[in-house]
């Protein structure tokens, strides 16, 4: 009899069965040396023969007959990349620098990081005498089976340095495999029993134990990089300091401030931008008209410049679209990007205001949903990504309200969660319409109402010309929206 469902002429596929408890991860480093042989923590079941009655009726296959019908087409190549998702973890040195590397290190051996997740902050468990970790996660295609996955990324772990000391000790670097393509494994596949002891030498201590003592999850603990003198952003803490972005434009044509700023007096103004609580400059070297070396670009052969002069951040007004080369060469420089949400250019962008029939706020976050996807496509890493919803750009005045009024609408949409965000609404145009207030330079009061509504809905960096005026707006802010009251 022929299994039911099953078509005549054709094999169940192989079945993958697990041994029970056994874990990947130890069935690929152990070893038995009489035999030579790797334990199966995985094993292909080849299918069962047919029977007689089986092979008399599956139906013949196709030939190529004598008679002029020439030859078949050759089969269409099948592809043999698998989705897996690797765990990302270090607790020693630069924890990021060293997930960043591991994953370079992942796509030169051919497995591909497609995605990637947050970074978070996370304290240690089972050796609780131990710093904390930064824990992520990558989406890669491969075409190595689970155990040579796993083979390879314990060989990446040694090449980056990892030495176990201590059981569940300090890393520089964890990598593990949490899903492989469509297979599925139970807890007790991994040794992982919630009524066993996971560490045999406190047997009293079962695998359950430890998880009811997990803490609840911590929203304070989502991170960015910037650099490695300056702490991380946390975008999902309640009581994170918003970050001043000091503007300096050395371009003879900007809107608010061109023709002030010169090689002669650079340095006094960033020591004075500085001073004032400044924690990153915004060289403008390029608005958004000629072309000049800046890391405020979207060209992607003045970003490269920049980051060769030393930038930390490349702040695209674009997100990549008007330089089909910006993105692959962020992904290359590997520094923290900044993507605004614009239509069009900076020629045409006025005329680009209809965000019918979604509307505006659902519009700026499928349009944002898009740039992040491509830019991960493209190998940017999605702890590397801050958002701006691009105030200004293809909005006009009642627009650009609506998005200081309902920011966090747009923090909390679905697929942008957890991502920071910038934004940049100073000495801009609609200010001075709703003020009356025609000469950008003066516009520091309607600015300061723009910043603190920004805080409030949740920025993390706010983007200002007045550095001093600005800073004690953002003080004031973080006070009454976020409980940063060490100052009283």
């Amino acid at each position: 009899m022929r299994p039911p469902s099953l078509p005549l002429g054709r094999a169940p596929f192989p079945s993958v069965i697990v041994q029970p408890k056994t874990s990947l991860r130890s069935a690929s480093t152990a070893s038995l040396a009489s035999s030579k042989r790797r334990p199966l923590a995985l094993r292909r079941h080849a299918p069962p023969p047919f029977s007689s009655t089986q092979r008399r009726a599956a139906p013949m296959r196709p030939f190529a007959c004598c008679g002029g019908c020439g030859p078949r087409d050759p089969p269409p190549p099948v592809d043999r990349k698998r989705k897996a998702y690797i765990a990302l973890g270090s607790n020693v040195g630069d924890r990021i620098a060293m997930i960043e590397e591991a994953c370079a290190e992942m796509d030169r051996r051919g497995i591909r990081v497609t995605k990637t997740s947050s970074l978070w902050e996370t304290n240690p468990m089972y050796v609780a005498d131990q710093d904390k970790f930064i824990n992520g996660a990558c989406e890669v295609d491969t075409d190595l089976e689970p155990l040579a996955l796993l083979d390879e990324l314990q060989s990446i772990e040694k090449h980056l340095g990892r030495e176990k000391t201590i059981d569940k000790g300090p890393r520089n670097i964890d990598l593990d495999i949490l899903l492989y393509d469509n297979q599925k494994f139970s807890m007790s596949d991994f040794g992982l029993i919630p009524g066993t002891p996971i560490d045999q030498s406190r047997p009293w201590k079962l695998t359950q134990d430890y998880l009811n003592e997990l803490p609840p999850a911590d929203p304070r603990s989502r991170l960015l990089p910037r650099y490695p003198l300056r702490s991380p952003i946390a975008s999902f803490d309640g009581r994170r300091p918003t970050r001043l972005m000091s503007i300096l434009n050395v371009t003879p044509d900007s809107f608010s401030d061109g023709g002030i700023n010169s090689p002669e007096n650079l340095v006094e103004i960033l020591a004075s931008h500085a001073r004032s609580g400044a924690t990153m400059i915004d060289i403008g070297g390029q608005s958004t008209s000629p072309v000049l070396p800046s890391v405020d670009t979207y060209r992607a052969a003045v970003a490269e410049k920049a980051v060769l002069a030393g930038a930390d951040i490349i702040n695209d007004v674009s997100a990549g679209l008007l330089d089909e080369e910006m993105l692959p060469t962020m992904a290359r420089l590997g520094k923290t990007v900044c993507l605004m949400h614009m239509r069009g250019t900076p020629q045409n962008m006025a005329r680009l205001t209809d965000y019918s029939p979604a509307g505006l706020i659902p519009t700026i976050a499928s349009e944002l949903l898009e740039r992040v996807e491509v830019a991960q496509r493209a190998g940017i890493r999605r702890w590397r990504i801050i958002l701006d919803p691009g105030i200004g750009f293809a909005k006009d005045a009642e627009q650009n309200v609506e998005i200081l009024r309902r920011l966090d609408d747009l923090r909390r949409w679905p697929g942008l969660e957890g991502l920071p965000w910038l934004v940049g609404s100073s000495r801009k145009g609609f200010v001075g319409r709703i003020t009356g207030v025609t000469e950008p330079r003066e516009r520091v009061w309607g600015t300061a109402a723009t910043v603190a509504a920004a805080i409030q809905g949740g920025a993390d960096i706010v983007r200002v010309h007045d550095v001093s005026e600005m800073s004690q707006v953002t003080k004031m802010s973080d006070a009454i929206w976020r409980g940063r009251t060490e100052m009283l």
